[in-house]
C-alpha cells in the first residue's frame, strides 16, 4: 500500500470506482485502482483491451537484468530513483563447489559488474543486497513485500509475492527505468480470473502440486492477459510461503499477476519474520484488503472466469519434460516412464529457487531425510540444495535441519539461483548423454539446466524430489513404493507435516545489504571502457519514416520460442551488461522451421547455409537494412529478459511477426521499437516461404487497432497480401517514431 495513502483517501477512490463499474471490486481490482495515475481516476476499463496508467511503490530488479535496467535508467538523466528500489545480486553465481567456494569465485568473476550495480545502487539511492544474500524473490518477501503493495520486478517470478498479497508484475528493464525516472507504468487492462479453492491439502500433495494442476487446465499460455486472485477457505488454509509458490509459478501460465487476498496468515509471516510495523498498517487497512462481497455472493459478476479446485482432490503430480505444462500424476508416471523409455535411474536432484526454497519447503525435506537415516539410508545420487536467502540458511542451521541434510548427502549450495537457471557447472554427465533429473524449480525448457540438450528435466515438489533422490528410480512413488533399509527390509516413508513458520522466528540477516543512501553526493559509476561485460548504451535510431520495403525474413521458428531460445542464459549471463557481445547469441536456440536447425539459417542473399542467425542478422543489417521475424504461437515466453528484445534490435530488427506472444516479450519489443505484430489469420504463418521479402507499408498511418498490411514477395516475383494486427497505443506509436520509448521520454 502507497505508504502516503490513508484509509479515507482510499476509501473515497475505491467508492468513485464501485460506481463506474456498476458493482463491488476484486482484490486486484482494489489493488489497481489505488495504485491508478489521478487523471484516470474517473476513466472506465475494458479488460484486453484499455490501457491503464499505475504508480508502483516498489522495483526490484535481479543482477542479471538490473545491468541493462541500470544503463538505461542512466540515460533517463536522473539523479535518484524516484521510488523505493532494491537490486539483488542471485544471478550470477555458479553452482560448482558449494556455497562458500562458489560465492569467493563470483565475487572475484563478477567483480566488475557487482561493482557497476553497487555503486550506481549508491549514487541513485537503491538498495544492494550482495551476493550471498539470497533469491531476489524469497528476499523481497522477507523484507519488503506486503498486502496492498504493488511493485515491478525484472524477472518474471516477481508475482512471488503475490503469497503475500502484494500485486507483483514482472516486467523488462526499461520500464523499470521509466518507473525510477517517475512515470507511471502501463499495461493492458487484465482479465481478472476467480480461482475458488476449499478444502485442505493431505498427505503427499503440495502447493506445487496446486500450480501444476494450473497449468494442466491451463497450459503455459492459458493466463496471458490475465491475473489469478486466489481466495475462498481453501486459501487460508495455505501458509504464505505455500501461496507464494502458487503464485510465483503463475509466471508459468503466462499471467500478468497472481495473488491472494489478504488473511491472516500474511500478518502472522510478517512478525515471524520481524516487520511488526508492516503488520501493524495491514491490520489498519484490513477493510480495505479484502475483496467486497459481491465475490462470494455473485462472483460471475466480477471475474471473467471462476476456477474452482478442491484442494482435498489434488494429488502429486510431475512435470515435464520441456515444458511446464505437461503434468503427470505420480501414480501413472511408472507407465509413462516405460512407454517414453526414459532413463529409470535418476542422475541428480536438485532442492531450491525461488518457487520452493522456503523454510517450511527445507524442514519438510530434513523430516524426510530423518526418516531414511534412522533406517541407515542416505541419498542415492547428487542432491544438490540452495536456501531460498541467508536468512533461511541461519534459520535451519540453528534448528539443526542443516545438520540433517548433510549428513544424509545433501550438497548445500549458495543462495541464489544457480542450476534453475543455467549456471551449474556440471561434472557427472557428459553434454549429450541422455540422463533424467528432478527439481523444485518453476521451469524445465530442453537444456536450461545444464545446458545439456539430453538431459530429460521434471519439475515436482520438494517432498517427492527428496523420496526420488533416496530411491535412485525415475518412476519411484512414495504413496506406493518401499525403500529398502540398511538392514535389507522394506519400509515406506510417511508425508511430512512441516510447520508453517518456524517456532524462534526467522533469524535477522542483513549481512550483505548496503542501505538506500540519498543524501549521497556524486557517486562514480564503475564502467571501465575496455570491459567486454559492460558497455554504455547508445541511443537507438530514429524511425526514418519511411515504409520497411522489401526486408529478408531472418528466421521462421518453429514451436516453442522462449526468452532462453532468443537470448539463452547460462555462460551467456555474464554479458548481460554488454549489448555487443550478449546479442552474439541471439536466437541461438531457436529452431529454423524451413531446416530443422537450431540457431542457424540461410542467407537468402548469398546461398550460404548453416550460418549462425547472429551474423546473418549482422549482413542484413548492413546490406539490406534490416530484416523480419516470424514466430510461432507464445512467442516470447518465460522470462522478463529484455535482451531477447534489445539484442534483434541492435542487430537490425524492424518487426517480429508470430501467431501470438508472450505478454512481458511483447512489451518489451514495444519499449525497444520493433514492432510486433500477429497474423490476422494464424494460418497465414504456413504461408512465409525462407526467401520471402517482406514489406510493411502505409506505416506513417499507424494508428491504434488499425492492422497493418504487409507484401510478401516470393523469389519468382509474385505476391501476396496479409493483414497484421497488434495492440500498439497511441503512446506506444510514439515510442516506435522516437525510436525506442526512452528515446521518447527524452524528447
Amino acid at each position: 500500500m502507497n505508504k502516503n495513502l490513508t484509509q479515507n483517501r482510499a476509501e473515497k477512490i475505491l467508492d468513485i470506482k464501485r460506481k463506474i463499474v456498476g458493482r463491488g471490486l476484486s482484490y486486484a481490482e482494489k489493488l489497481l485502482f489505488l495504485h491508478e495515475a489521478d487523471d484516470e481516476m474517473n476513466k472506465t476499463h475494458v479488460a484486453g483491451r484499455d490501457i491503464i496508467k499505475l504508480y508502483p511503490d516498489r522495483v526490484a530488479m535481479q543482477d542479471a537484468t538490473a545491468q541493462m535496467a541500470m544503463l538505461q535508467f542512466i540515460q533517463a538523466q536522473r539523479n535518484k530513483s524516484q521510488v523505493e528500489a532494491t537490486i539483488h545480486c542471485d544471478h550470477l553465481i555458479t553452482a560448482e563447489n558449494g556455497n562458500d567456494p562458489d560465492l569467493e569465485k563470483a565475487a572475484d568473476t563478477n567483480r566488475e559488474v557487482y561493482d557497476f550495480l553497487a555503486t550506481a545502487a549508491l549514487r541513485y539511492g537503491i538498495g544492494f543486497w550482495g551476493p550471498g544474500s539470497g533469491i531476489i524473490h524469497q528476499v523481497l518477501l522477507e523484507n519488503y513485500a506486503k498486502p496492498g503493495l504493488l511493485m515491478i520486478g525484472t524477472d518474471s517470478h516477481t508475482p512471488n509475492a503475490g503469497g503475500l498479497g502484494a500485486l507483483a508484475i514482472g516486467v523488462g528493464g526499461a520500464d523499470a527505468a521509466e518507473v525510477m525516472a517517475g512515470l507511471p507504468w502501463e499495461t493492458t487492462f487484465p482479465y481478472i480470473i476467480g480461482v475458488r479453492l476449499k478444502g485442505r491439502l493431505k498427505e503427499w500433495a503440495t502447493a506445487k502440486d496446486v500450480i501444476l494442476e494450473m497449468l494442466k487446465r491451463l497450459t503455459v499460455k492459458g493466463g496471458t492477459g490475465c491475473i489469478f486472485e486466489y481466495f475462498g477457505e481453501g486459501a487460508q488454509n495455505l501458509s504464505v510461503t505455500q501461496k507464494a509458490t502458487i503464485t510465483n509459478m503463475g509466471a508459468e501460465l503466462g499471467a500478468t499477476s497472481s495473488l491472494f487476498v489478504y488473511d491472516d496468515t500474511m500478518n502472522a509471516y510478517l512478525q515471524n519474520v520481524g516487520r511488526y510495523g508492516d503488520a501493524e498498517q495491514t491490520r489498519e487497512f484490513s477493510d480495505i484488503l479484502k475483496q467486497d462481497d459481491v465475490c462470494l455472493r455473485e462472483p460471475e459478476r466480477v471475474f471473467h472466469d471462476i476456477i474452482d479446485i478442491d484442494l482435498d482432490k489434488i494429488r502429486p503430480a510431475h512435470s515435464g519434460p520441456y515444458t511446464p505444462d505437461r503434468i503427470t500424476a505420480v501414480s501413472d508416471f511408472k507407465e509413462l516412464v516405460s512407454s517414453e523409455k526414459w532413463p529409470e535411474q535418476v542422475s541428480a536432484v536438485l532442492i531450491g529457487s525461488c518457487t520452493n526454497s522456503s523454510y517450511s519447503d527445507l524442514y519438510a525435506v530434513a523430516e524426510i531425510l530423518r526418516q531414511a537415516d534412522e533406517k541407515g539410508l542416505k541419498v542415492k545420487v547428487p542432491f544438490l540444495l540452495s536456501p531460498g536467502s541467508l536468512r533461511i540458511y541461519e534459520t535451519i542451521k540453528r534448528d539443526g535441519i542443516l545438520d540433517t541434510l548433510t549428513r544424509a548427502g545433501a550438497e548445500i549450495q549458495a543462495a541464489a539461483c544457480g542450476p534453475c537457471i543455467g549456471q551449474w557447472n556440471r561434472r557427472d554427465i557428459k553434454k549429450g548423454d541422455p540422463n533424467t533429473i528432478f527439481t523444485t524449480f518453476n521451469r524445465n525448457f530442453r537444456a536450461r539446466n545444464d545446458a545439456n540438450p539430453e538431459t530429460v528435466a521434471f519439475l515436482t515438489s520438494p517432498l517427492l524430489a527428496t523420496a526420488i533422490a533416496l530411491s535412485g528410480k525415475t518412476a519411484f512413488n512414495p504413496e506406493t513404493d518401499k525403500l529398502t533399509a540398511e538392514d535389507g527390509t522394506g519400509f515406506m516413508l510417511e508425508p511430512p507435516n512441516p510447520p508453517s513458520l518456524p517456532e524462534k522466528g526467522l533469524v535477522e540477516s542483513k549481512e550483505y545489504f548496503i542501505a538506500p543512501d540519498i543524501t549521497k553526493g556524486a557517486v562514480d559509476i564503475k564502467i571501465d571502457p575496455a570491459s567486454d561485460r559492460l558497455e554504455l548504451l547508445k541511443p537507438f535510431e530514429k524511425w526514418d519514416g519511411k515504409d520497411f520495403a522489401n526486408l529478408p525474413l531472418l528466421v521462421k521458428t518453429k514451436g516453442k520460442t522462449t526468452t532462453d531460445h532468443i537470448s539463452p542464459g547460462g555462460e551467456w549471463l555474464k554479458y548481460r551488461g554488454h549489448i555487443t557481445n550478449i546479442s552474439k547469441n541471439m536466437l541461438m536456440g531457436a529452431v529454423n522451421a524451413f531446416t530443422g536447425e537450431t540457431g542457424h539459417g540461410t542467407n537468402t542473399v548469398t546461398g550460404e547455409k548453416g550460418v549462425p542467425l547472429y551474423k546473418l542478422a549482422l549482413f542484413y543489417r548492413e546490406q539490406t537494412g534490416g530484416f523480419v521475424i516470424v514466430g510461432d504461437e507464445n512467442y516470447g515466453e518465460g522470462s522478463s529478459r529484455e535482451h531477447a528484445a534489445m539484442s534483434p534490435r541492435f542487430m537490425g530488427a524492424k518487426a517480429v511477426i508470430t501467431r501470438s506472444f508472450a505478454r512481458i516479450h511483447e512489451a518489451n519489443l514495444k519499449k525497444q521499437g520493433i514492432l510486433p505484430l500477429t497474423f490476422s489469420s494464424p494460418s497465414d504463418y504456413e504461408k512465409i516461404e525462407e526467401s520471402d521479402r517482406i514489406s510493411l507499408v502505409d506505416l506513417s498511418g499507424l494508428k491504434p487497432g488499425k492492422p497493418v498490411k504487409a507484401y510478401v514477395t516470393r523469389r519468382d516475383g509474385s505476391r501476396i497480401e496479409l493483414m497484421l494486427n497488434h495492440t500498439i497505443t497511441e503512446e506506444q506509436i510514439g515510442w516506435f517514431r522516437a525510436g525506442s520509448a526512452l528515446n521518447a521520454f527524452k524528447e
